[in-house]
């Protein structure tokens, strides 16, 4: 077991032990501010203080941890060991920062509680970040430094061994949209069907008409999953939207009894969540209802989540989803880009600063997303699969989860998603294959 001195034990400081040690590490950790029982240990212990011991692992702390408000920092990113870190420590440190307060202003998104530019969906972007402006964002960089404090407690400490972790895979499917034409009704076809002639766009008419007279719609595209998936007996979480439609809700209706019956189905062999509608982003109302409105369908209790073009308030989404019921949420990532926006690709607990305390709503980060390939970073179909690669490989060396994020007109052959049922297929054979 590990003991960790501090001369204070905060709510802050408990959190972050609890996701280094106890969710990356898989090791038994302890908390003390006896000076007599630290002495004492006859393990791996860490002197996380400005007080001095002898045969302890010394990180000296900055102020975050023991800080009770959110305030500006301004963190200076250097080098240790080809590994970006901040929050510089002195010399007298085994660590040259404070690895448990940079973990902590990462996975606690510190940075998104301050003021900050929204783009057009009232989302903190990629390119506001530390991580984006010091290149980490593509690095589970938390993950890395809690393997290279392992590797320094072997060190100082023969005999000591982190636990056993494995990497996982979690395929994760969002239907916005459930059919590209089919049961939009009469007055949003002939909307849509206006609009395409306004931008000279026949082709998608042609195909829109085509789809009505043939009853084969382009994103009804349930069956190539469910056989994709068969191969690897996977079981993907879908997440389907039930709000009403608006401009950024264009999905069929959820009174249609197609739409119904497809929730229905793949709710009898996979696991579903809620995917709230843009209205909702913070209305708790509007949530409960549409959380209500699947539970309906499907007759089962809904518990995960996934917010509508990856809408986050700090702390209002995250509070009306723990009021609706959800346990699991899986928004957090960017929609421009690929990476880890909270750090790591470890499941963690989401720590609300306002309160000051840790909360049972666990957040699943993901890593990339079909459509932040194709379109925001406008990505052919080898740069696609390339980057997938990498990121695969990154997450594997730490024994992490990789969450990936496919929408079901991906699949479609249609448009800009010409051939991209190909990176799909080869991210899961790099997953399971390789």
């Amino acid at each position: 077991m590990i003991l960790l001195y501090s001369n204070h034990i905060t709510a802050r400081l408990s959190y972050i032990c609890n996701f280094i040690f106890r969710d990356i590490l898989r090791v038994d950790h302890q908390l003390t501010s006896s000076a007599e029982q630290f002495d004492q240990h006859q393990g791996p212990k860490i002197n996380y203080s400005q007080q001095d011991f002898s045969g302890a692992l010394v990180i000296r702390p900055k102020e975050l941890l023991f800080e009770k408000e959110i305030t500006p920092k301004e963190p200076f990113v250097t080098q240790w060991d080809n590994v970006r870190i901040f929050f510089q420590t002195d010399d007298q440190s085994h660590i040259p920062f404070d690895l448990l307060a940079a973990s902590f202003y990462l996975v606690s998104r510190y940075e998104e509680h301050l003021p900050y530019h929204k783009d057009e969906h009232g989302r903190f972007e990629a390119k506001q970040s530390l991580a984006y402006n010091n290149n980490f964002l593509q690095q589970p960089i938390i993950d890395e430094w809690a393997y290279m404090l392992a590797d320094l407690l072997a060190e100082h400490f023969p005999g000591f061994r982190t636990g056993e972790r494995s990497f996982k895979y979690i395929s994760t499917i969002d239907i916005a949209n459930a059919y590209a034409f089919l049961f939009k009704g009469i007055s949003r076809t002939l909307g849509a069907t206006l609009r395409s002639l306004l931008n000279l766009n026949l082709e998608d008419n042609l195909r829109r008409y085509q789809t009505l007279a043939s009853k084969r719609d382009p994103y009804d595209t349930y069956d190539i999953f469910f056989d994709i998936h068969q191969k690897y007996n996977l079981k993907p979480l879908w997440f389907f939207l039930v709000g009403d439609s608006g401009r950024f809700d264009d999905n069929v209706s959820v009174d249609k009894t197609a739409y119904q019956n497809l929730i229905r189905d793949i709710a009898a062999k996979f696991d579903v969540g809620i995917h709230p509608s843009y209205k909702a982003f913070k209305n708790y109302k509007l949530l409960s209802q549409e959380v209500k409105k699947l539970e309906g369908i499907i007759d089962r209790k809904v518990t995960k989540s996934r917010q509508h073009y990856l809408k986050i308030h700090f702390d209002e989404t995250y509070q009306n989803l723990i009021q609706s019921g959800i346990e699991q949420d899986y928004t957090m990532g960017y929609a421009t880009d690929i990476g880890f926006r909270a750090g790591t690709c470890t499941p963690f607990h989401y720590y609300d600063l306002q309160k000051e305390e840790e909360t049972p709503l666990t957040i699943y980060p993901f890593q990339i997303m079909d459509i932040t390939l194709n379109q925001h970073k406008g990505y052919n179909i080898t740069e696609a699969i390339s980057v997938v690669e990498d990121l695969i490989e990154k997450i594997k060396r730490v024994n992490g989860t990789f969450i990936s994020i496919w929408h079901n007109e991906a699949l479609s052959d249609h448009g800009h998603w010409k051939d991209w049922e190909t990176v799909y297929r080869e991210m899961l054979r790099l997953v399971f294959e390789k």
